[in-house]
């Protein structure tokens, strides 16, 4: 599989989200797949899900409507936001797949730094233990989905890279993004991901001192191995 990688710099949302809709609409057959990492000037973003009660404060941020799946969150300065689009049938695998593969390269680089990442079951998204990134100690299987329809349990827990997909005609676009180096406070006005009280962390909080460019060619690179068919 041949990637055309494309480094857009800083670039705002909306012209972006616009861009891969069109490409995703006119790609043919032949297309060959394409993977575009940036970073974003300040935009709160609702997926499909988004509820508008999980905006708690935007101030003067503003809130884009998408449809990637999931609910709300924020892409800003210092966070590489990398967008693969491509042709699922032709790499042969699916949906649920291609989700993995993109946890599975966020959790590789963080293993580059020495940061161990973590899935939680039903939250899709990568975590790490705030009180000791590099643990490899495994989670116990969280959050515990209650029959009572309390909350999933995210304590001790940040969230460090955020998914959000769409696929039209088994071709994605939308992707994941990666905390490097933020201003974090956005993320307070908003419930993340649609829970409230969840952590969110980049790589500077836990210590791991990196440019925006490295941590963007160690994403890339782990992206084009592990979307590989």
């Amino acid at each position: 599989m041949t990637f055309q990688c494309a480094n857009l710099g800083r670039v705002d949302y909306v012209p972006t989200f616009e861009a891969m809709q069109t490409f995703t609409t006119q790609r043919t057959d032949l297309t060959p797949d394409a993977l575009w990492v940036c970073e974003h000037s300040p935009v709160f973003t609702q997926g499909l899900a988004g509820k508008s009660e999980h905006v708690l404060l935007a101030g003067d941020i503003p809130v884009v409507a998408s449809n990637r799946g999931g609910q709300v969150t924020y892409h800003g300065p210092g966070q590489v936001v990398a967008y693969p689009l491509l042709d699922l049938k032709r790499a042969g695998y699916f949906v649920k797949e291609y989700v993995y593969r993109l946890e599975e390269a966020v959790i590789k680089s963080l293993a580059h730094w020495g940061v161990t990442g973590h899935r939680v079951t039903g939250a899709p998204g990568i975590y790490v233990r705030l009180d000791d990134p590099g643990s490899h100690r495994p989670l116990a299987q969280r959050p515990q989905q209650s029959t009572l329809g309390i909350s999933p349990e995210f304590s001790g827990l940040g969230k460090i890279a955020a998914l959000g997909i769409k696929v039209s005609r088994h071709c994605t676009y939308h992707g994941v993004a990666l905390n490097v180096a933020m201003d974090l406070e956005p993320f307070s006005r908003i419930n993340a991901c649609g829970y409230a009280g969840l952590q969110t962390v980049d790589l500077s909080t836990i210590g791991v001192q990196i440019s925006w460019q490295e941590a963007a060619d160690v994403l890339s690179q782990k992206l084009l191995i592990y979307l590989a068919p």
